[in-house]
């Protein structure tokens, strides 16, 4: 009983592996065949710094695309367009806070 679920397991989380690598196949082929090459490079390296911004924007590109909103090649001003449009929604959370604490090392009462 035990190794016939173990089987199946692995059967079930290899489909959704190869389900995902198609999925995956599919996003860069509609985003290749929409993007020119410019807006794709600007994308791919977008992806690498802010993969969850890359993300919202292929995701808006593949949504547009599939509305037939888009038609001929995005180039990279309208990616930079999106990026901005996305970045003003995306809440600020690039701050750094400094935890300034007085620690009295530093004492002339010896």
């Amino acid at each position: 009983g035990s190794l016939e679920h173990d089987c199946k397991a692995v059967v079930s989380t290899q489909s959704t592996g190869e389900q995902q690598q198609r999925q995956h196949e599919m996003k860069n082929n509609i985003l290749s065949a929409i993007l020119d090459q410019k807006a794709r490079a600007r994308l791919n390296t977008i992806a690498q710094v802010k993969p969850e911004r890359a993300q919202k924007v292929e995701m808006m590109l593949i949504n547009m695309y599939q509305r037939r909103q888009i038609s001929g090649k995005v180039g990279e001003g309208e990616l930079i367009k999106m990026l901005e449009e996305i970045s003003k929604t995306e809440p600020k959370s690039s701050k750094v806070n400094f935890d300034r604490r007085r620690v009295d090392l530093d004492s002339d009462s010896d």
